[in-house]
């Protein structure tokens, strides 16, 4: 079989199909911003499906990768203070971008209080604080069956409260979206966790071998997930489907619920398997795709400033017929990727030529590892 006859990646090594499946989700997460600013009028279906399914899709993966990767890169690092800090700087890191992107993306009259909105970059920068220290308890099963039944109790607990909270928000519009709005870290940080333990679970298999058949395993779970997704959903002659009323709903933002849930980990296994699939074992060759998933947090920053500042705001465009929307958004996919083979070569030149000189010239830095 061709599985056989793979070699082991080193242990540093990036694993592309990761990459790639990061790309592909900031291209449905791209799609999904654009058919909200890029299209007015009213709300046809054809948009609406395509708001709701890339969304679907998109955050999910994202939220499930940022676990995933802290246990991948946990297991690469030397110690775990090393770990620790560097988990630590980009968790904290990509808080501090969320907050930037508020001011300058989302700018209010209160614009104190607009800041402090929570984003995705927040709830991934949270992500990455919580789930690196989880990461060094990932030896013990005891340990990874907890983080599982902590992910498990997070979402249950907040299926119980939900309509506590539904009125908690009513009561406190403007500070419910520090903690409830754009995928908050109450329930979202559980797919994180979930993500971790599964990441870590592929971490203990190192044998090429034994990763494509746990990677067959996933892909096996995500066929039964949507089998009874689509079959419960047939049985119970659901009033709403494919709708967002059919989920939880806190300030306007979305979270899954019930079947919707077997349609969310039933893609990303998929789509894991799938990618494990074409890049891993056939060897695709998706360099633009891999670009895109390696700059995903960079491109997922700016692409705001393109998508709703400059072409909505500042041009006041519109893409109301179909075959413009789809040529826009190529157009904008060519030029992201082009922007993060860019901000990929900064970084190289910064690493090449300043890195050094600066904790040269900073030997207070050199206390802390360099992970």
């Amino acid at each position: 079989m061709v599985i056989s006859t793979m070699a082991p990646r080193p242990a540093r090594e990036r694993l592309l199909f990761l990459d790639a499946l990061r790309g592909l989700a900031l291209i449905l997460m791209v799609l999904n911003h654009t058919g909200r600013w890029w299209q007015s009028g009213h709300m046809t279906w054809p948009r609406y499906y395509l708001i709701y399914v890339s969304l679907t899709l998109a955050a999910p993966a994202f939220l499930f990768l940022v676990g995933f990767s802290v246990a991948l890169s946990t297991s690469r690092t030397e110690s775990a203070r090393a770990a620790l800090w560097k988990g630590t700087v980009r968790g904290f890191r990509l808080i501090l971008a969320g907050l930037l992107l508020n001011l300058l993306v989302f700018p209010d009259p209160s614009i104190w209080k607009t800041v402090w909105n929570n984003g995705v970059l927040q709830t991934i920068g949270l992500g990455i604080l919580i789930a690196t220290p989880g990461a060094l308890l990932l030896r013990w099963r005891a340990a990874r069956w907890g983080l599982l039944a902590l992910a498990a109790a997070g979402y249950l607990a907040f299926w119980w409260e939900f309509p506590a909270l539904q009125e908690w928000v009513k009561a406190h519009p403007a500070d419910s979206k520090i903690l409830f709005f754009e995928f908050p870290p109450w329930p979202w940080l559980s797919l994180v966790l979930v993500g971790l333990v599964i990441g870590g679970w592929w971490v203990k298999r190192s044998d090429a071998r034994e990763r494509a058949r746990y990677i067959w395993v996933m892909a096996g779970a995500g066929v039964l997930c949507l089998l009874w997704f689509f079959a419960w959903d047939w049985w119970a002659q659901t009033p709403k489907r494919w709708m967002f009323t059919r989920d939880f709903s806190l300030n306007n933002h979305w979270t899954p619920r019930g079947a919707m849930l077997a349609w969310v980990m039933g893609m990303i296994f998929c789509q894991m398997a799938l990618f494990y699939w074409l890049i891993e074992i056939l060897r695709l060759p998706v360099r633009w795709l891999v670009i895109l998933g390696q700059t995903a947090l960079f491109l997922y920053f700016t692409h705001h400033l393109i998508v709703l500042t400059l072409v909505n705001q500042w041009l006041g465009l519109a893409f109301n017929n179909w075959w413009l929307f789809a040529l826009a958004n190529l157009l904008l996919v060519v030029l992201l990727v082009y922007m993060g083979k860019g901000w990929q070569e900064i970084k190289r030149v910064y690493r090449d030529r300043w890195r050094d000189r600066v904790r040269a010239r900073l030997p207070a830095l050199s206390v802390f590892p360099r992970a």
